[in-house]
Order: C-alpha cells, then structure tokens, then sequence
C-alpha cells in the first residue's frame, strides 16, 4: 500500500493545483477534518441569539476512513454557510467495504473515481479506459469489473481484505502447537 503522501503527490501530478496552489484532489483522515461553519447552536445543542462561526467537525457521519476530497468553489446559496473561505474541499467517496469498514486507499480506484466524475461533468474523457485485448471477450470484462470491485469494496470479511491489502497472517491447517 502507497502512503498518503505519495497518494497526494500523485493526485497533485495528474490533476493539478488551483491558482491557490491547493491541491484539486486530495486524500484525507476523516477524524482529523474541521470546517468553520456559520452556527446558530452551541455543541451541547443550545440555542444562540445570533449565529456565530464556529470550527466543527467535518464528517461526523464518518468515522476512522480516509476520504477523497474534491476542491471546489462554493455556490452562492451556500456562501453563508461557510463565510470564511469560497473554496471548500467536499467528499467524492469514503474508503470503506459493504460493511461500512475501513479500507485501504489505492491508487488504481482512486484515479478511475475521478476519471468517471470528470467524464460525467464533461471534463475529461474516458477513451484511457478503452478495452485491451484481454479485455474484449466477455469473461475478459467480467475479470477487470471484479478487479475493480475488489480494489473499491474490498472482500466481505474481515480476515479476507486482511490478506488482500497484506496485513493478516495464515496459519496453515497442518499447524500443530508445540505443548
């Protein structure tokens, strides 16, 4: 696995930066994210007489994920919300498997994520994506679609994605415990 670093300067390298010199995607701990929000309750759920700016968390829906972020600019309809910057970086997908646990980044999804969301708004195109020759039978597809499965969800137990991303360990069946 790629550290998010190296995942980050990747992203830098093939979709650039803003004029700002901020990345236009980046990789982030969910947990570690804050916004300043124009607030009108206190965290303990206390009404204030007027709205105040206040730093909260990001993501509380999102808890221990990493999360690819997008930057983007703020529409008008939400420049209140968020009064201290008109850019924002907003979620595009959370690294987790079909039961809501955490999964690794990888380079490979991460990249066809923002190829896909690019190509839908019209920025960009999918023509890179075009089929090899192993891909162009049926069962050629059906192997990189469940490749690219795997590498975005993951397996469906824990002890499976453990030995995908290289991080379980195997006792073999013919294992006998010395006494």
């Amino acid at each position: 696995m790629e550290s998010i670093d190296t995942l980050n300067q990747r992203l830098i390298d093939h979709f650039g930066m803003d004029l700002t010199g901020r990345a236009m995607f980046r990789i982030v701990w969910a947990n570690n994210e804050t916004e300043k929000r124009l607030m009108d309750t206190t965290d303990s759920g206390i009404m204030l007489l007027s709205p105040q700016v206040r730093e909260v968390k990001k993501y509380p829906y999102l808890k221990n994920l990493y999360v690819l972020e997008h930057l983007v600019l703020i529409p008008e309809v939400n420049a209140k919300d968020l009064p201290v910057s008109r850019m924002s970086y907003e979620p595009i997908w959370a690294y987790r498997g079909n039961k809501n646990e955490a999964l690794p980044p990888v380079w490979g999804p991460t990249k066809f994520l923002i190829d896909v969301m690019l190509a839908a708004r019209g920025k960009g195109n999918l023509a890179k994506y075009v089929d090899d020759e192993k891909n162009t039978t049926p069962e050629g597809r059906d192997q990189r679609i469940k490749e690219l499965q795997e590498e975005l969800f993951g397996n469906e137990t824990e002890t499976s994605d453990a030995m995908h991303y290289k991080q379980g360990v195997v006792v073999p069946n013919s294992y006998e415990k010395d006494n």
